[in-house]
């Protein structure tokens, strides 16, 4: 069923890139839809009580231990899920945007966008290392083109900015994967199987060289301070749909690595490392939170914002706690939901006022009262605001922080106020006050824009007010995942 699953979208990618220009968009449409319902099926063939499922192992390169091998638990699927939903969403939101001037054409965007949604659901499901490491680089060929070819002046910059960034993490994980390897031969099963690594007992030393390795690759790519410069520039030349495909879910690599490699190969590794990782979760934080406050470009801001909640998603993970890292990965999917709509909300109000530029909007919730709405939704959302989703997720990670130490507590709670500073400031400036002199009136949503926004809408509300469907399977996960570092479940989210 897995590997169904990553085909459907690479057979899509090529089918899409060789039909007429006119069919592209939908047969790009369909494949993704076909993959929705494939991840649909998964979910209802994946049991809630944990454990890697659906597993699938096949020899590729005997010789040195290498296997086709597949598998997800809680956190695998909630991840594929949240994959197959948001590329239909990006590829209806971006059904006119890849074909304006400059752009590589909607052929180019939806091939590319269906190549790197088969790229990130091999992530996803890949249980062996090296399998893992070659699919986490391919990601970045199908990512480069989105951020090149589409969007505005200075992505080709921004690619390469982005590119380069990752690569270089890759490489150092490499380092890593090899010493996973040598440590496997050592031990007389040369092999890369997860399960086959998580049964070896790596001397400490040992661990902490190769967890260096992979934490530095994770956190480049999901970003983390100081490695996360890429960031702003790739979402504020970007297509918000791209972006999308980027924050949301891209980067939600870097915390899955995290989760899987780095706690559950590494365990004496990642608690060694925890007071360094808190602290650079806590700059994450605050840093992302205040930069964006000073931004006048709504891209950029945005982005920014991603800073600040991949901090909260680090912290929740490295406390060791049931409650943070049951909240860490709900943040994982509460993240992309309200970092989606907020990007593409921000697409609709760019396409319509034609700049990116906070100082010259203003007065939009006149004229677009329902884009205005979604906006101060997704802003509310970014805030965390008591209703919506990623506040249950926010609040599992702040008591986590505070049970850690207070101080760390003291400090995430300070991102509070400042969100919501950030997500306020830049809602008055863009939609309340006097419109822009000679400005002609800012269309609202039209039925196509609000149906592809609705979903999202509807994930922030329900999963904000009922988040156990999402809880019941991660939990499970979070239970393994702590015994494996040593730690008990008393206190953990029921």
């Amino acid at each position: 069923m897995l590997t169904v699953l990553i085909l459907l979208p690479l057979l899509g990618a090529v089918v899409t890139a060789f039909v007429p220009g006119a069919l592209a968009r939908l047969v790009g449409l369909g494949f993704a839809a076909a993959t929705l319902l494939a991840g649909v099926v998964t979910a209802t063939r994946y049991d809630v009580g944990g454990g890697m499922q659906l597993t699938e192992t096949h020899v590729w390169i005997e010789s040195l231990g290498v296997h086709y091998a597949l598998g997800v638990d809680g956190l695998g699927l909630l991840m594929v899920l949240l994959t197959v939903v948001l590329v239909p969403i990006v590829l209806l939101a971006g059904w006119k945007e890849s074909d304006e001037p400059g752009n590589s054409g909607a052929k180019a965007f939806f091939a590319w966008t269906l190549a790197l949604e088969a790229m990130s659901l091999a992530v996803f499901t890949a249980t062996d290392v090296l399998l893992f490491y070659v699919v986490f680089e391919a990601t970045l060929i199908p990512a480069y083109f989105l951020i090149g070819g589409f969007g505005r002046a200075g992505r080709g910059r921004a690619a390469t900015k982005f590119l380069i960034y990752q690569l270089a993490g890759g490489l150092i994980m490499l380092a890593s994967v090899i010493g996973l390897y040598v440590v496997s031969a050592d031990a007389g099963n040369p092999s890369f199987l997860i399960s086959d690594l998580a049964a070896i007992d790596i001397d400490p030393v040992t661990q902490r060289w190769l967890f260096v390795g992979f934490f530095i690759a994770f956190a480049i790519k999901a970003p983390m301070f100081p490695v996360h410069t890429w960031l702003a520039d790739t979402t504020e030349k970007a297509t918000t749909g791209t972006s999308v495909l980027l924050v949301c879910i891209l980067d939600k690599i870097g915390t899955f690595g995290m989760l899987r490699f780095c706690l559950g190969l590494l365990p004496d590794a990642s608690q060694w490392a925890t007071p360094v990782v808190v602290v650079l979760a806590l700059i994450s934080i605050i840093y992302g939170a205040l930069v964006a406050i000073g931004q006048d470009d709504v891209l950029r801001l945005i982005g920014l914002t991603s800073l600040s909640h991949f901090g909260f998603i680090v912290l929740g993970i490295f406390v060791f706690s049931s409650t943070g890292s049951a909240g860490a990965i709900l943040y994982m999917v509460n993240h992309g939901i309200a970092t989606a709509l907020m990007f593409l909300v921000a697409g609709f109000l760019i396409r319509r006022t034609g700049t990116a530029s906070i100082r010259e909007m203003g007065g939009v919730e006149k004229a677009a009262p329902v884009l205005a709405g979604f906006f101060l939704v997704g802003g509310l959302a970014a805030a965390g605001l008591p209703g919506l989703s990623p506040f249950v997720s926010e609040m599992m990670v702040i008591i986590a922080a505070f049970d850690h130490h207070w101080l760390v507590g003291s400090v995430a709670v300070l991102a509070i106020v400042l969100a919501a500073f950030y997500a306020l400031w830049m809602y008055q400036r863009t939609m309340t006050g006097p419109g822009r002199e000679g400005a002609a009136v800012v269309p609202d949503l039209d039925r196509r824009e609000v149906g592809i926004l609705a979903p999202l809408l509807l994930a922030l509300v329900l999963f904000g007010f009922y988040p156990m469907p999402l809880l019941d399977v991660i939990n499970p996960f979070v239970q393994d995942s702590l015994a494996s570092v040593g730690i008990g479940q008393e206190g953990g989210p029921q």
